[in-house]
């Protein structure tokens, strides 16, 4: 399961993708001050897309500064917190298993949870995210958090799937989670296969709600799909 595990984080370096439109119950709220919503949405939209090209821990680090400043810009927002959330994360798959990759893990943790309780909030998305933080949790000590976070990912996922069911990210990560999986317990590449192929069909039609959703997951979705081939072939 440990080298399992360890392939998640070469698949987090690439968080890219098409996003889960909101919910028609949760689109009515404004998350943006609206006198200057147009210039916070251009605004964010850039911050958003240098986040995802972030090559660098230092990169992540200037755009999380960045991300701090649009906090304080739009209180209400949700979404600078779940972006908040995305870097931290980004940077505790990037980091060594220590003390310092569950502190950055703790840091997604405290602006996910900013962002649950912030009007207008997509929920299917936070789960996915939090499903992502609990997969990283595991990263760290895998033999000793598997069996507890495992069923904590499977949890967040199936919420969101029941609120979200086109989501290809709740695809994405569900087939991580059978991917990372012994097959002694139902899982390995076999199993998570069809998981990364419903993803796959689902970001080829999928189409963001606006310019802020999360787009993030397809390039790693691709390529875990293409290692699937090889680790079957291996466990024959």
């Amino acid at each position: 399961m440990k080298a399992a595990v360890l392939t998640l984080a070469l698949a987090a370096t690439s968080l890219l993708a098409v996003a889960q439109s909101k919910t028609t119950a949760l689109a009515s709220a404004a998350p943006v001050p609206s006198a200057a919503s147009d210039a916070f949405t251009t605004l964010m939209a850039a911050t958003i897309a240098e986040q995802s090209a972030a090559a660098t821990p230092a990169d992540v680090q200037a755009n999380l500064a960045k991300l701090e400043r649009a906090v304080a810009a739009a209180p209400t927002a949700w979404e600078p917190r779940y972006y908040q959330a995305r870097g931290y994360l980004k940077l505790g798959f990037a980091s060594q298993p220590d003390d310092r990759q569950d502190k950055r893990f703790d840091q997604a943790q405290a602006a996910l949870d900013a962002a649950k309780k912030l009007p207008g909030a997509d929920v299917a998305e936070l789960l996915v995210l939090q499903a992502y933080i609990y997969q990283g949790r595991i990263m760290v000590s895998p033999m000793t958090r598997g069996m507890v976070y495992a069923g904590r990912v499977a949890e967040a996922l199936n919420q969101a799937k029941a609120l979200a069911p086109n989501n290809p990210r709740v695809y994405l990560l569900l087939g991580n989670n059978a991917f990372h999986t012994p097959s002694m317990f139902g899982g390995g590449p076999d199993k998570a296969k069809p998981l990364y192929e419903k993803a796959k069909g689902l970001f080829a039609t999928f189409r963001p709600a606006n310019a802020l959703s999360p787009t993030w997951g397809e390039k790693m979705n691709d390529a875990m799909l293409a290692q699937c081939p090889a680790d079957i072939a291996a466990t024959k």
